[in-house]
Order: C-alpha cells, then structure tokens, then sequence
C-alpha cells in the first residue's frame, strides 16, 4: 500500500476574490445567527450583549453601559455592518491563502483548513485584540470557540463550493 502526500507549497495562485467575499459574508451571517442563538438561550447577559460589545468597537465603551435586555436600532445595525464587513474581510484573507497553497483543488483539506483558520481567528480576536478592546474578553469560552470554528469550516467550503473554474481551471471536483 502506498501512502501518497499531497504537499501544497505556497505558489502565486490569484483566488476567486468574489467567491472569498460571499464566503465570508454567509459564514458570517451563520456565525451571527450562532451567536444571537446561544446568547438567547444560554447565556445569562442577554440577547443583545454581543451586538452591543460588537458596537463599541466604532461608538466605545459607554455603549456597554446599555442593559443587554434593550434593544436599540443603532447599536444591532452598526454591530451588522462591522461583523459582516469582518466577515467578508477575513473571507479574502481565506481565499488568499487558500488560492496560495492550492488547497482549492482539495477538498478533504478544506474543513480541516478552515477549522484551523476558525481557532486562530478566535485566539487572535479573544486573546491578543483584547489588549486593544478588554470587553471582549467576556465572550471567551467554548461557545465562542465552536462558532469561529464554525465560521472557518463554513467559509473554507464555501469558498470551494462558488470557486470559478475561468479562475483556475485544474479544480477538480
């Protein structure tokens, strides 16, 4: 029996930057609706805690102030736009990386990858960026973890599933 690597080696590959776009755009409203969900139904600090800690990141700190319980127009668009801009952002960031390492061309790879990409994101958000915005801080935990994970899973396989074959033809399916 022989064991084949598939080594992928960075290399100029241009990515499906539409395809990484919508990617991150999706996943992230899949991250959003984990999220909403879980502070509903599990946590204690109420619904619309994370929009508003999502919010301060443009309005500050004194948005925090706000009950988690009361709903305000302002704060849930703003933390819209911000965690869907994010999304599509981090969405580019996988796809270029993905077209680099030609792991469009593997799909086994492509969970694994985005799943990695999910805890990095994570560590990155609620560990180190948390030096800038100690609010989030409060959100570590593994419900948030699952959901970053989710998101990379989500975003790796999308962006496999709408990658254009005019981009690079030798996608296999």
């Amino acid at each position: 029996m022989e064991l084949q690597l598939h080594l992928h080696r960075w290399g100029r590959n241009r990515p499906d930057w539409t395809a990484a776009a919508v990617s991150g755009f999706a996943a992230g409203a899949i991250l959003m609706v984990l999220e909403l969900a879980w502070a509903a139904t599990m946590s204690g600090n109420g619904p619309w805690r994370t929009p508003q800690l999502v919010a301060a990141l443009v309005l500050g700190p004194d948005t925090l102030a706000a009950s988690a319980y009361s709903f305000s127009v302002r704060v849930a668009a703003l933390a819209l736009v911000i965690h869907y801009a994010l999304g599509i952002l981090f969405g580019l960031v996988l796809g270029y990386v993905i077209a680099g390492f030609h792991y469009e061309t593997s799909l086994g790879v492509m969970p694994l990858f985005g799943a990695g990409v999910g805890v990095l994101l994570y560590l990155v958000n609620f560990y180190v960026l948390t030096q800038l915005t100690p609010w989030f801080a409060e959100l570590r935990g593994w419900s948030t973890l699952i959901a970053h994970i989710v998101f990379g899973v989500s975003t790796a396989l999308l962006y496999w599933q709408l990658w254009r074959r005019g981009v690079n033809p030798q996608r296999s399916a």
